[in-house]
């Protein structure tokens, strides 16, 4: 059931389906109650911790903020419980996702960093990488460029020694799209003080999208959003315009508050090049997609 509703997440956004994976996670969770060998209580704790981290990362996007940190508080326990690593880690990644879209970045490093610490060796080459590519993401927003590539370059090393064999089911997400993707974020935040970065910037989102498989719909659309960014950041209005097109359409078939919010932000990075007609009209889009969402 879990791997469904992930795929339909994947694929069309949490708001399509965040009630029904809520109302899973919570019977779920009443299992607990019900009478079994003592031998299924840590997989069946882990199977909570997992459904609520899956809610709650609906929740989030689909923008039900206060819904998505009860569910991965209660899954971060549940994980704990179950003393599983890598599970805990996950946990504490979707939270840290949660307040860098809120732009709590120093919060979401705290969280990121204390996960590391707590860990330790128990912490999956996967794992690692994970947290390590949003630690880099925050610190490159807090303006800590150099920390932030160095820190991507942790988060490399590691990820070219996961054995998929040996990673749980729940990291099955993390691939390299995934890893491009942050370097792809990081590039940016540096292209937006100097705009040296922004090719790199275009290069990584680039290969994000390039990297991620064809269901991973929100994932592609979320990397398009960021190779638009990048494009104004490398003056290339006109190519910029031509992806961001192309993501104002697919957006229409997602339901994801998320994915909103980034299209939206979309404006700041276009500054320089508003003077133009066409910019002009695709930012005039932007604020009546902002209206309609507030």
């Amino acid at each position: 059931m879990l791997e469904l509703y992930r795929s339909v997440d994947r694929e069309s956004g949490g708001g399509l389906l965040y009630g029904e994976v809520a109302r899973f996670a919570e019977s779920v969770y009443r299992m607990l109650d019900w009478g079994h060998p003592a031998r299924l209580t840590p997989p069946l704790i882990a199977a909570v911790a997992t459904a609520r981290q899956l809610a709650g990362w609906t929740a989030l996007d689909a923008g039900r903020h206060d819904d998505a940190q009860r569910h991965f508080v209660a899954g971060e326990r549940a994980a704990l419980a179950a003393d599983n690593a890598p599970l805990v880690a996950l946990m504490r990644y979707a939270q840290a996702k949660q307040l860098q879209h809120l732009r709590h970045n120093r919060d979401a490093l705290a969280t990121l960093q204390l996960t590391h610490a707590q860990l330790g060796s128990h912490s999956t080459p996967a794992a690692k990488a994970l947290l390590w590519g949003a630690e880099a993401a925050s610190l490159a927003a807090l303006g800590d460029h150099q920390t932030a590539v160095k820190t991507l370059g942790e988060a490399s090393d590691q990820f070219e020694r996961i054995d998929k064999e040996r990673e749980p089911d729940g990291m099955g997400f993390y691939d390299r799209g995934e890893l491009f993707a942050q370097y792809g974020r990081v590039y940016r935040d540096m292209a937006r003080q100097d705009r040296k970065h922004a090719s790199e910037a275009v290069r990584w989102g680039r290969d994000a999208i390039a990297a991620f498989g064809a269901a991973n719909v929100r994932s592609t659309v979320l990397n398009g959003v960021g190779l638009c960014s990048a494009l104004f950041l490398a003056d290339e209005p006109e190519q910029a315009l031509a992806v961001g097109g192309r993501v104002l359409e697919q957006v229409q078939a997602m339901s994801s508050r998320r994915v909103i919010d980034r299209v939206v932000n979309l404006r700041r990075d276009l500054v320089r090049h508003r003077e133009l007609p066409e910019v002009a009209a695709f930012e005039a889009t932007l604020n009546a997609q902002a209206s309609t969402a507030a």
